[in-house]
């Protein structure tokens, strides 16, 4: 599941938190984050209020507030939460890399259908952060990406220049920002599709078109960032002594007198 931040900034963050480092207060915090990603997750970002996660850990409001600050505050620890849960690029086994950058692509969008259908909670929240937020978090959200790169895009990028996989014409940078930007729509496609059909074009779809559909994209992809196949080399024809280069041409020896 990329993120959409495209470049490095340093800006103060507008909700840092306020973490006490005392085990029992890393430990309150933490059944803070747990209980606030399964009710964000369940319910989405707007009905959710403070005080029925307070309520639902036996708590005092006042207590999340003073660890997160706010509500978006909290909602960024758990959007880190879920991100972080998820696996990186080049989280396979060996042999899948061995395929190679596009494929590692591929495997990893029809895996990540396959991991939600057993723990969808991590990837609502995902799309809740990618979309159901006003712009203040968004930024929030967009810096953390930016900063922590937590699906290792970068590392992954350089595993494709150096299997010559992916174009060098173009800085590397940019690539990350091409590969964050239409993974990000892609993979929530293939997500709202899943979890929220009913928000998607299309209500139902089959394994097959959904995998034609990866397919297709990934050929959108390769031929945006991907390496130019070599050219064969020109047909060499020798005929009575002349070389003759991708064409056949007319020599003194062949023109009919």
């Amino acid at each position: 599941m990329p993120g959409i931040a495209s470049h490095r900034v340093a800006v103060l963050p507008l909700y840092p938190g306020h973490l006490d480092a005392r085990p029992r207060s890393v430990d309150k915090r933490a059944r803070i984050v747990e209980a606030a990603l399964q009710q964000f997750g369940e319910k989405g970002y707007h009905p959710v209020r403070v005080g029925d996660i307070a309520a639902s850990l036996g708590i005092a409001k006042g207590s999340i507030f003073q660890h997160f600050g706010s509500k978006d505050g909290l909602f960024l620890q758990v959007y880190k939460q879920a991100v972080r849960s998820f696996p990186k690029y080049l989280d396979v086994p060996r042999e899948t890399l061995a395929l190679g950058f596009f494929e590692v692509l591929r495997g990893g969008m029809i895996r990540t259908e396959q991991r939600l259908r057993h723990d969808w909670i991590p990837y609502r929240v995902a799309l809740l952060g990618n979309h159901g937020t006003d712009l203040a978090l968004k930024r929030e959200i967009n810096r953390f990406l930016v900063a922590e790169d937590p699906y290792g895009t970068v590392n992954f990028v350089r595993f494709g220049l150096a299997r010559h996989e992916l174009r060098r014409d173009m800085d590397l940078e940019m690539i990350v920002s091409i590969l964050d930007w239409m993974m990000e729509r892609f993979q929530d496609a293939l997500l709202t599709a899943e979890l929220d059909s009913g928000l998607f074009r299309r209500q139902s779809e089959a394994a097959e078109d959904k995998e034609a559909r990866i397919r297709q994209f990934l050929d959108v992809l390769r031929r945006s960032i991907g390496a130019a196949a070599p050219r064969p080399a020109p047909v060499i024809v020798h005929r009575r002594g002349a070389s003759i280069a991708g064409k056949i041409t007319k020599t003194p020896a062949n023109i009919r007198r």
